[in-house]
């Protein structure tokens, strides 16, 4: 890949989320961090502010995950492709434009990061999500059960308000699910990507 760097060694990078195609922030890298980036796959920016290299989320943990970096059409600027882990701005916004990083399906993201707050809490206050975890994966499992059959039985009839209520109670008790088998929905997906491809 080549790069064209400007006359301060540096060349902005747009960071994108690989899944959501939504723009996250703008960074400036540097030969080095750029090196540093592809070599530990986490995206490493030369900050100005500091003057010293800088992986995003190396104090809050917000890491973005390195999926893929392209140069443009004149080879001075970055677009690099993430997977990010949590809020990617220091304000705690998903973007640094204060939009949130969904798209379609992908609100998902959210409440499968709502679900790991709900589990990694150390509140007194109840939580229906940790109550279930606590009673372990068979009693998710049921809970899956009771609401696939009520689903089912709502299908038959006229009520598409309770219809739906009832698929959106299956689906969220089936990332309960997912999680507790150590998965996301993105899993899921990819499995029906891949046979779709195949499918070709």
């Amino acid at each position: 890949m080549k790069v064209t760097y400007d006359d301060k060694g540096l060349v902005p990078a747009i960071i994108q989320d690989f899944e959501t195609n939504c723009v996250l922030m703008l960074g400036y890298m540097n030969e080095e961090s750029l090196k540093k980036t592809q070599e530990t796959k986490l995206v490493t920016f030369f900050s100005r502010s500091k003057n010293r290299l800088w992986t995003k989320g190396e104090e809050s943990g917000n890491v973005l995950h390195l999926i893929s970096i392209e140069s443009d059409c004149d080879n001075d600027t970055l677009l690099v492709k993430v997977k990010p882990d949590g809020p990617t701005c220091h304000t705690g916004s998903d973007t640094c434009w204060g939009g949130e990083n969904v798209a379609t399906h992908l609100f998902v993201k959210k409440l499968e990061r709502i679900i790991n707050d709900r589990l990694a809490s150390k509140s007194d206050k109840p939580s229906y999500v940790r109550s279930l975890f606590d009673s372990g994966i068979n009693k998710i499992a049921q809970k899956v059960g009771e609401e696939a059959v009520e689903t089912i039985i709502e299908a038959k009839d006229n009520n598409d308000d309770l219809f739906l209520n009832e698929s959106a109670d299956l689906f969220f008790h089936y990332l309960l699910l997912l999680n507790a088998k150590g998965f996301q929905f993105s899993d899921v997906l990819n499995i029906l990507e891949s046979r779709h491809t195949t499918a070709k």
